[in-house]
C-alpha cells in the first residue's frame, strides 16, 4: 500500500494550518511553499478537504485556507480519507461492497484475517493521530529551544512570524 502524493501533501498542509494560531488564515501560495507542493497541486487537495468541511477558504486578500474545525477533532485518518476515500487495503477488507462483489473466500481464507487486522490496526493508528498533537509535535522538532523555555502561546507567535501565516 502506499499513500499518493496528494494525502502526503494534504497531511502535511493541515498540520502546517493547525500549527498556526487558531482561526489564522494562509494562502494557497504560502501554504505551498510551507509544505514544499506545487501551488496548482496542493490547492486541488484543498478543495478535496474543503469539500469533506476540514477546512475553509476564502478568497481575497485577507482570504486563503484555514481550520473548519478545531485541531483536537481532526485526525490524519479523516485527512486522508477525505482525499483518498476509505483507506482499504485489500478487496476484502472493504466492508461496503455489495454482497455479490465480496470475495467468496473470506470465511476460510486465512490471509484475509490478516489482511484485516492490519487493516484494524492502520485506521487505528491513522484515527488516534490528531493534528493537535501533531502540530504540537512539529513546533517543538522546529524550534527545540523554544519549546523548553518557553509557553506554547509565546512558540505560535514565533512560529506565525515564521509561517507566513495571515492573522485572523
Amino acid at each position: 500500500m502506499h499513500l499518493t502524493q496528494a494525502a502526503d501533501y494534504g497531511v502535511r498542509a493541515m498540520i502546517h494550518l493547525a500549527s498556526l494560531e487558531p482561526g489564522s488564515r494562509m494562502s494557497s501560495r504560502g501554504l505551498a511553499g510551507a509544505v514544499g507542493s506545487p501551488e496548482p497541486f496542493l490547492t486541488k487537495v484543498m478543495q478535496s478537504l474543503a469539500a469533506a468541511h476540514l477546512v475553509s477558504s476564502r478568497r481575497g486578500n485577507t482570504g486563503g485556507f484555514a481550520l473548519a474545525k478545531s485541531p483536537e477533532q481532526i485526525s490524519v485518518l479523516d485527512v486522508v480519507e477525505a482525499i483518498e476515500g476509505p483507506v482499504v487495503l485489500n478487496n476484502c477488507t472493504e466492508s461496503n461492497q455489495p454482497a455479490d462483489q465480496r470475495c467468496f473466500r473470506i470465511s476460510w481464507c486465512a490471509a484475509h484475517i490478516v489482511w484485516t487486522q492490519a487493516q484494524i490496526g492502520l485506521r487505528r493508528t491513522l484515527g488516534a493521530a490528531l493534528l493537535s498533537d501533531l502540530a504540537a509535535d512539529s513546533i517543538r522538532r522546529q524550534f527545540p529551544a523554544a519549546a523548553e523555555t518557553i509557553a506554547l502561546g509565546t512558540a505560535y507567535e514565533s512560529y506565525e512570524f515564521h509561517s507566513g501565516a495571515v492573522p485572523k
